[in-house]
């Protein structure tokens, strides 16, 4: 399956290359809503959020209305899940929470399935390097994302594995690294990080690996 992101950021919908260097970006939200309201489902990050650096809330509960979305970027409390779920959202994302003194914290990870149900969470799990990376992907963890995959398995209902190393890139994502993430759990398995053709997102769901595509829809080399 593929799952068109929208990353929101001052206000505008953006396209950064590994998390850093803005790439495009555009105000025409209607333009892009449109567009991908055949898909099942959304990603849409609020990336002032997920940097610290303010938020973007009226933009996301108004594109969370228009679109069946998976919503992420800043969410650390269970309350904040819930209001996003109340709003409409399919799925919430939690990355940094569920680091805690450069530790995976289970504890809770399992309060957030108990409070929101697991059906509901997508675990986020940004690598850069081949380690778990947090904090808007500024800060680094000696942390091994198969070990989050399978610590954290019982309490979620997808992981979303980005890999930032190709982030933006449309260079492709590395696909070995997709087979050992689908091969660590029973969970949905999405992924992201430089997927540029149809033909990389159809090798992916043979693996049933679904991906997230930005770049290549915003320059029009997938025509999603």
């Amino acid at each position: 399956m593929l799952i068109p992101s929208i990353d929101v950021m001052g206000g505008k919908i953006v396209q950064l290359v590994q998390g850093e260097r803005k790439a495009l970006e555009s105000d025409d939200f209607d333009y892009w809503i449109k567009r991908f309201s055949q898909y099942p489902l959304v990603q849409l990050i609020d990336l002032d959020a997920a940097m610290g650096k303010g938020d973007n809330g009226n933009l996301v509960a108004m594109i969370c209305r228009r679109l069946p979305c998976q919503i992420g970027g800043g969410i650390r409390t269970i309350a904040r899940g819930q209001e996003l779920l109340d709003l409409g959202a399919r799925k919430v994302i939690l990355g940094s929470s569920l680091i805690k003194a450069g530790a995976i914290d289970v504890e809770f990870a399992e309060q957030c399935a108990s409070s929101l149900s697991a059906e509901r969470l997508t675990f986020a799990i940004d690598s850069r390097n081949g380690k778990v990376s947090i904090k808007g992907w500024k800060e680094a963890t000696s942390i091994d994302p198969l070990a989050m995959v399978r610590l954290l398995d019982p309490f979620c209902g997808a992981f979303l594995y980005t890999h930032i190393d190709t982030e933006g890139t449309m260079t492709g994502f590395p696909l070995e690294v997709a087979e050992r993430l689908r091969k660590a759990t029973a969970r949905q398995m999405i992924v992201a990080g430089g997927i540029r053709s149809m033909d990389e997102v159809t090798r992916l769901d043979a693996m049933n690996v679904d991906a997230v595509v930005g770049m290549a829809i915003y320059t029009d080399a997938i025509k999603a």
